[in-house]
């Protein structure tokens, strides 16, 4: 059986990137599922006097070893102002101080949703071109625009956009 990790790149406890997350890993027939939530995880504002006076937040160690003991990676990143939301930032910054190589090479389906029309697509292109320098092994892709018009705890509702995620996680599935 294989063990799917799946987290959204926001602290919000209505998280749209977590319920297509979750959405997205709990399709995947099969797979033993983890869902983080990046408020479970207490890391302060990185800073590197911070680091060398209270070094590695034990919290930052363990999701680290939930990466490391996945065989594939779901994460849907939010997207604030075009980029990362602080909270996913703060945690890269913290997981890359442990190991550079973050992400060990395993198969990720990296998506990103917004309430609007572009679906994260800004914070995606970021994290495409920045995510394989820390190892990542991205298998697929998916942007869902309009959340709350295409989402349903059904699904998604335009059969384009539903096509598009089912191949994106059949392409990820395929690879883990």
């Amino acid at each position: 059986m294989k063990n799917i990790l799946a987290f959204a790149g926001s602290n919000s406890k209505t998280s749209i990137n977590k319920q297509l997350a979750t959405f997205a890993g709990a399709s995947i027939e099969g797979a033993n599922l983890t869902i983080l939530d990046l408020n479970d995880f207490n890391l302060p504002l990185y800073g590197i006097d911070l680091e060398n006076e209270k070094g590695i937040p034990k919290d930052a160690e363990t999701f680290l070893d939930y990466i490391k003991s996945s065989d594939g990676i779901i994460l849907s990143l939010a997207e604030h102002n075009g980029a990362y939301a602080t909270v996913f930032k703060n945690l890269l910054d913290w997981l890359s101080r442990i190991d550079g190589k973050l992400w060990n090479d395993k198969p990720m389906l990296l998506m990103a949703t917004s309430p609007g029309g572009r679906g994260g697509q800004s914070v995606l292109e970021i994290a495409k071109e920045r995510f394989p320098r820390h190892n990542a092994n991205i298998v697929s892709t998916f942007s869902l625009p309009s959340f709350n018009d295409n989402f349903s705890e059904e699904g998604i509702k335009d059969e384009t956009l539903n096509k598009a995620l089912n191949q994106a996680i059949k392409t990820f599935k395929d690879n883990i």
